[in-house]
C-alpha cells in the first residue's frame, strides 16, 4: 500500500522540484541547488566517461545490419518522451549483434549524454539474476531442495499457517504470500522486514493462486543467508558475480560510482524501490545495478547451460529446471523459477517472441528477455523514471522486441502453453533437476529401454504422454533402438487431447505410425488390432478420479492383453490431486459403465500404476502387468509440487485447480445446468437460465464448506449444455485445497440445487457421476450433506484397507 501511494504522489512532488530547478537555472550559468539526499551530477563541460573496462568480455562484439531498424525505435523513444535515455543490446549466437544508447542518463540538474557502459537501478531483475540463481546454485549443491518448506531453512518464517509454503511457490509466485511487506504493520531496517514477513498471514492458501510478490524474494533472500552463510550481495558477489567477471554489477553502489550511474527520478546511485531502500537497499527482490554489457555477459551463461569462459555457475538441469513451465494455479500467466514466461508483465515481448523464450522486466525500466532455441537474447534498459517518475516504456520494449523478431525471423510455429492446448516444451535439454520427479517414461529412458528392447509392442498414449521436457513417448520409444513400435492407441479427446465428440482412427503425422482410436467405433482392442504385438505400454495423464475415462480405456487394454498373454507395462505418472486422499461415495454394485469401472471412491488416492495393479488382482484379470515407477515422487504432492509441467489432461481441465474442483462440479454437470464448459473457467463455475446466482451463493456460504468460497457470476457458454444462452450461477474460489472434501462438494452443490429449485432441477441424472443410489435417495430426502458423507464411510473404509496392497510409493 506504501508503495503504491509512494508512485502515485511522487510524479507530482518531482516535478514541482523539475520546474523549481528549472526556475532556479533562468538567467543564471551557477547550477541550481540539489534536493536533500541527491547526488550531484559531474560537471557537464567534460561528458562521462564511459565505464573504463572491455566490454562484453569473452563475447565478440559483431553488429549486425540488420538489426539498424532499432534505431528508429530508440530514438522514437527519446522523441516521445518515454524516457530520457536507454541502452540497447541484442545478443545472436554468441555475439553481441547490437550494442547502442540513446537519449541522455540525466536531464536534472545538467544534460549529460547516455552511454554504452551506464549502470541501471534494475529494480526487480534482482529477482532472477541475484536471487534466483542463488538459490538454484544451493539447490545444484543439495544444501537445500525446492520442494522442501522454506521454513525448514527459516523456522520463523512458520508462523501465521505459512508452514507449508515451500521454497518453488516462492520461487513461482504461488506461495499465498502479500505483494510486499504488510504495510499494517510498523517496521524498519532488515530485520524488521523480516520479522513483519514472519508475523503476517498469507492472502491466498499455498498453491492456489497466482500472486506476484516482492515478499516471496525478500523470504528467499534471507534463506540464501541462513544456507550460505553469506549475506545475499556477499554471496552473489562471491559466487555468481565475481566468477563470471561482472565488474559492475553489484548492491549499493560507492559514491564514487555515482558518475557512471543513471538515475531514477531524482534519486541517484541509491535503490528505488521503497521496501528495498528501507531494507538497507539489499533484498532478494531489488537492490542491484548492473549494465548492459554484464547482463549480455549472464545472459550468455544461462544460454550455454550455465557455464561461462570455462567456469560452471550451473548446472545444466538447474538452468533447464529455471526455465520449465512451473504450474500457475487458476491463472493464465506462464512462469519458469522465478523467470517470467507469459504474464501482464511481459506482453511486449511474448507478442513477438516465441513460446518457450523467458524473461523479466523491472519497474524502473530495466528488461531482458532470452529465447533459448535461437540463442537470442535482448536488453533494454532505461532511466524512465527521471526526473518526474512519468515515463513509459511498454512502447519501447513491445517495438524493439518487433523489431528483433523481424530482424532474426525468430517468429515460427511452437508449442502451446495457452489454455486450449497442452503445455510442452521443444528444443530443450532435459530438465532433470535433482529433486523433480522422474515419471516412468523418463526411468525407462535411463535405463536404456532394456525392459522392451526386441519387443514389438503397441502404445496407448495420448498428448498427455511426454517427458519432463514435453518429448513424446510415441517419439521416444520409436526412436528407442532395439524397440519395435508399430501402432498407437488413443483414448477418448484424441492423440492430441482436443477433441470433445466420438475420435477417428488415423495416422500420426510424427511417426508415421498408425492411430487406433478407443472411444470411435470401438471402446477396447480387437485381436486383430493386437494381432503381431508382444507387449502393450501405457503412458497417459490421469487426473485421479473415478470417473475419468482414461482408467477404464486402461482396464479394458489389459484385459484385452490378458486375452492375448500379452505383456503389459505401466510407466507411472503422479496422481495431480494427490495419491494420499481418499474421498466419496464408493461406485455401488450394478452402477458400472464406461464412467465406472471399478467399485472405486470418486477420489481413489491411487496412481496410475498402483491403480493398474488393483484392476489386476481385484478383478481376476491376470494380465502379466509391469509398472516402471516414478523417481523421486512422494504420494502427498500435489501435481505443482512434482517440477514437472502442466499439461492440460483433456479440453475442460486446464488448471490444477480445475482438476481439484472436478472430482465436486462434475457430479452435477449430467443434469441440465452448465458447469462452464465452453467457456474460459470449465468447473469453476455452475450456472443455468433459471438460476438466481445471489441466491444460490446466499445458500452455498451460509453452508461453510470448508476449502472453497462463492460469489455470483454470470456468462454465456459458447458450446455444450446451455450453449448461447445467458446463465446465472456461481463461482468458485478454492481458498484451501488440503481441507477441501471435493466429492462432499458435489453432493453440497446437488442438494444445493434440488433444495432450491426441485422442479427445475434434473437430479436422478447424476446417478451416474455419483455412482449410490443411496446418496441420490439421500438427497432427494434432504438428508443433511455431512450425514450423507457419514453414510458412505463404512464403504470407503473397506476400499482403504484394501487399497494398501497396492501402493508403491
Amino acid at each position: 500500500m506504501l508503495m503504491r501511494i509512494y508512485r502515485k504522489i511522487f510524479p507530482y512532488i518531482s516535478s514541482i522540484i523539475f520546474f523549481a530547478l528549472l526556475v532556479c537555472c533562468s538567467g543564471c550559468k551557477s547550477a541550481p541547488p540539489v534536493p536533500p539526499g541527491v547526488r550531484p551530477t559531474p560537471p557537464v563541460e567534460a561528458p562521462s566517461p564511459e565505464i573504463a573496462v572491455e566490454p562484453l568480455p569473452g563475447l565478440l562484439v559483431r553488429e549486425d545490419r540488420c538489426l539498424d531498424n532499432l534505431d528508429a525505435v530508440g530514438r522514437q523513444a527519446i522523441a516521445t518522451g518515454a524516457t530520457p535515455g536507454a541502452v540497447i543490446l541484442v545478443g545472436y549466437r554468441g555475439v553481441v549483434a547490437y550494442r547502442r544508447a540513446f537519449g541522455h542518463r540525466t536531464l536534472v540538474p545538467h544534460m549529460t549524454p547516455m552511454t554504452p557502459g551506464v549502470i541501471f537501478d534494475l529494480a526487480s531483475l534482482t529477482k532472477v539474476v541475484a536471487t534466483t540463481t542463488a538459490i538454484m546454485q544451493l539447490a545444484d549443491q543439495g544444501r537445500l531442495y525446492l520442494n522442501a518448506p522454506a521454513a525448514r531453512y527459516w523456522p520463523q518464517f512458520a508462523a501465521q499457517g505459512k508452514g507449508p509454503i515451500t521454497i518453488r511457490q516462492l520461487l513461482t509466485h504461488t506461495s499465498g504470500l502479500r505483494a510486499d511487506v504488510n504495510p499494517r504493520l510498523s517496521w524498519s531496517g532488515y530485520d524488521g522486514a523480516l520479522a513483519a514477513i514472519a508475523a503476517d498471514t498469507p492472502v491466498n492458501h499455498p498453491g492456489t493462486a497466482y500472486h506476484y510478490s516482492d515478499a516471496n524474494f525478500i523470504v528467499l533472500g534471507e534463506i540464501v543467508r541462513r544456507v550460505s552463510g553469506l549475506s545475499l550481495d556477499g554471496y552473489c558477489t562471491q559466487k555468481i558475480f565475481r566468477p563470471l567477471g561482472l565488474h559492475h554489477t553489484f548492491f549499493r553502489p560507492r559514491r564514487d560510482q555515482a558518475a557512471l550511474i543513471a538515475p531514477t527520478d531524482l534519486r541517484w546511485g541509491e535503490v528505488h524501490d521503497p521496501t528495498a531502500y528501507r531494507m538497507g537497499g539489499v533484498a532478494g527482490h531489488a537492490g542491484l545495478f548492473s549494465t548492459a554489457d554484464d547482463l549480455a555477459v549472464f545472459a550468455q551463461m544461462l544460454l550455454s547451460g550455465g557455464e561461462y569462459k570455462g567456469r560452471r555457475l550451473l548446472s545444466r538441469t538447474a538452468v533447464a529446471a529455471m526455465i520449465t513451465p512451473q504450474v500457475v494455479p487458476g491463472n493464465a500467466s506462464r512462469r519458469g523459477l522465478g523467470w517470467d514466461m507469459r504474464s501482464p508483465f511481459s506482453r511486449a515481448f511474448t507478442a513477438s517472441f516465441p513460446s518457450g523464450s523467458f524473461g523479466h522486466t523491472g519497474f524502473t525500466g530495466t528488461s531482458i528477455w532470452i529465447d533459448p532455441d535461437s540463442k537470442t537474447f535482448l536488453i533494454i534498459l532505461t532511466n524512465r523514471l527521471h526526473p518526474n517518475g512519468r515515463g513509459q516504456v511498454k512502447t519501447l520494449r513491445t517495438n524493439a522486441a518487433a523489431a528483433v523478431a523481424a530482424a532474426l525471423r525468430l517468429g515460427r510455429p511452437a508449442a502451446s502453453y495457452g489454455s486450449k492446448g497442452a503445455s510442452t516444451m521443444t528444443g530443450r535439454g532435459q530438465s532433470d533437476f535433482p529433486d523433480r520427479v522422474r515419471t516412468g517414461i523418463e526411468v525407462l529412458a535411463s535405463q536404456g529401454f532394456a525392459p522392451l528392447v526386441g519387443k514389438t509392442i503397441g502404445l496407448i498414449t495420448n498428448h498427455t504422454g511426454v517427458d519432463g521436457t514435453g518429448r513424446p513417448t510415441r517419439l521416444l520409444l520409436h526412436q528407442a533402438p532395439g524397440v519395435r513400435l508399430r501402432v498407437i492407441f488413443s483414448p477418448e479427446h484424441g492423440l492430441g487431447g482436443d477433441l470433445d465428440a466420438k475420435v477417428s482412427s488415423g495416422q500420426d503425422p510424427a511417426t508415421g505410425l498408425p492411430v487406433r482410436s478407443l472411444y470411435g467405433e470401438v471402446k477396447r482392442p480387437t485381436p486383430g488390432m493386437l494381432q503381431g504385438l508382444d507387449a502393450l505400454v501405457y503412458d497417459v495423464q490421469d487426473v485421479g478420479v473415478r470417473f475419468y475415462t482414461y482408467i477404464t480405456t486402461l482396464a479394458y487394454c489389459m484385459e484385452a492383453a490378458a486375452a492375448l498373454d500379452l505383456d503389459f507395462y505401466i510407466l507411472d505418472r503422479p496422481n495431480p490431486i494427490t495419491a494420499a486422499v481418499v474421498q466419496g461415495p464408493v461406485l455401488a454394485p450394478g452402477l458400472r459403465s464406461f464412467v465406472g469401472y471399478h467399485p472405486l471412491p470418486i477420489r481413489y488416492g491411487l496412481t496410475v500404476g498402483e491403480l493398474a495393479r488393483l484392476f489386476n488382482r481385484e478383478n481376476k484379470l491376470g494380465v502379466k502387468l509391469h509398472v516402471v515407477p516414478m523417481a523421486n515422487y512422494g504420494r502427498q504432492m500435489w501435481y505443482d509440487q512434482t517440477g514437472l509441467p502442466w499439461v492440460n489432461p483433456s479440453p475442460n481441465l486446464r488448471s490444477l485447480t480445475q482438476a481439484i474442483l472436478y472430482p465436486g462440479v462434475a457430479l452435477v454437470e449430467s443434469a441440465n445446468v452448465s458447469v462452464g464448459r465452453g467457456t474460459d473457467t470449465p468447473f469453476e463455475i455452475i450456472g443455468a437460465p433459471w438460476i438466481n446466482g445471489a441466491r444460490l451463493t446466499r445458500y452455498l456460504g451460509g453452508r461453510q464448506i470448508a476449502g472453497v468460497a462463492f460469489e455470483p457470476t454470470e456468462f454465456i457458454p459458447r458450446t455444450n449444455r446451455c450453449r448461447g444462452q445467458r446463465c446465472e450461477g456461481i463461482r468458485l474460489r478454492l481458498t484451501d485445497r488440503d481441507t477441501l472434501d471435493s466429492p462432499l462438494l458435489g453432493i453440497e452443490l446437488a442438494a444445493a440445487l434440488h433444495r432450491l429449485y426441485p422442479a427445475r432441477f434434473q437430479l436422478d441424472r447424476n446417478l451416474g457421476m455419483i455412482g449410490s443410489q443411496n446418496v441420490l435417495a439421500a438427497i432427494k430426502n434432504g438428508v443433511d450433506p455431512v450425514e450423507i458423507r457419514r453414510g458412505w464411510q463404512h464403504d470407503l473404509d473397506n476400499f482403504i484397507c484394501q487399497r494398501k496392497r497396492y501402493l508403491l510409493y
